[in-house]
């Protein structure tokens, strides 16, 4: 049977540059998939925007945690910010979603914080590697549901050799490029056959394709072999139980 796959990511549009091919070609294959989202609240006016990109990746409805932006409290009023919020308290949100899909996979950001490392996205990472673990004893919040324990949890990542295109491109507005050793790498998926489907689920958050600094703005801007070329190839690391040896083509128990 396929395998269930659960994102979990820190802002609208994570999920699709990230990992929608990987997404999309997991749905395409029968597995139910499925993302939660740890920023914005789900009355925003992004939460649209992500359920048209889950909806074109075949994810489902959104999963939204509701905190608030680090970089934008407007994102989630009268709502703590994600790297504010008590850590025990995330972890057992996050803990009630695992247990509720039950995923084999789950897939979410490095320690990093990709790329550009946004504290919301280092600071996700840290929840997921905990609720992964957590999810899976039934002592650790009793009320979230019945412990479940997925088999393996990936972090989509960008080794060195992988940024030649995006560096330029982010540089460019300003920002700063962080990238792991090519060896952190144990699964490299050609997603060129599910590309166009992840395109259109980037396309989806169309605050930030309109928008000049944020990648899918800055993509939307790059002819499409260019954008083709760094959209078809996504990164994983397997941190759970322990990082494995060698390398992939696709993601396994």
């Amino acid at each position: 049977m396929p395998k269930a796959l659960l994102g979990v990511f820190a802002h609208p549009d994570d999920e699709s540059l990230l990992a929608g091919g990987v997404l999309a070609q997991h749905a395409a294959e029968g597995a139910r998939t499925g993302v939660v989202t740890a920023t914005w609240a789900a009355d925003s006016r992004r939460a649209p925007e992500l359920a048209d990109a889950l909806t074109t990746l075949g994810a489902g409805a959104p999963r939204m945690l509701g905190y608030a932006d680090a970089r934008n409290p407007e994102s989630a009023p009268g709502q703590a910010r994600l790297i504010d919020a008590p850590l025990d308290e995330a972890i057992g949100h996050l803990v009630a979603h695992i247990r509720e899909f039950q995923p084999d996979i789950v897939v979410g950001h490095d320690a990093l914080g990709q790329l550009t490392g946004h504290p919301d996205h280092r600071r996700t990472h840290q929840i997921t590697r905990l609720a992964v673990d957590a999810a899976a004893l039934p002592h650790l919040y009793p009320g979230a549901g019945e412990p479940w324990q997925p088999t393996a949890f990936y972090a989509a990542t960008h080794p060195v050799s992988g940024v030649s295109r995006l560096g330029p491109l982010l540089e460019s507005v300003g920002k700063t490029i962080l990238a792991v050793p090519d060896s952190h790498v144990t699964a490299t998926v050609d997603v060129g056959p599910w590309a166009a489907v992840k395109w259109r689920a980037i396309c989806a958050h169309r605050g930030e394709v309109a928008a000049q600094r944020p990648l899918p703005g800055l993509l939307a801007r790059l002819p499409q072999d260019a954008r083709d070329d760094i959209i078809r190839t996504e990164y994983f690391t397997r941190l759970t139980p322990e990082p494995a040896h060698g390398t992939s083509d696709r993601l396994t128990t």
